[in-house]
């Protein structure tokens, strides 16, 4: 049993932070050089996608519930 729901809008934002990191890890170790203004759109970015994926699963979600309470349910069989 899961022990919570899978949330894509927080790994796609875990994703894109680590990214930046590893471009700024990079650019420490001297492996290559990254302006220091280079990472803004793809932080900027990932947070919108993000954003949009969090939405998209909460709208998802809700309409899943909205849709499984009007369902009738049927009665238990009685003997």
């Amino acid at each position: 049993m899961l022990r919570h729901d899978f949330q894509p809008g927080r790994l796609i934002a875990g994703f894109f932070l680590t990214l930046t990191g590893i471009i700024y890890a990079g650019d420490a170790g001297g492996l290559w050089e990254t302006p220091w203004f280079a990472v803004i759109p793809l932080v900027t970015g990932g947070l919108c996608l993000a954003a949009a994926a969090g939405t998209m699963t909460h709208a998802i979600r809700h309409r899943r519930k909205r849709l499984a309470s009007r369902e009738p349910r049927e009665a238990p069989m009685q003997s």
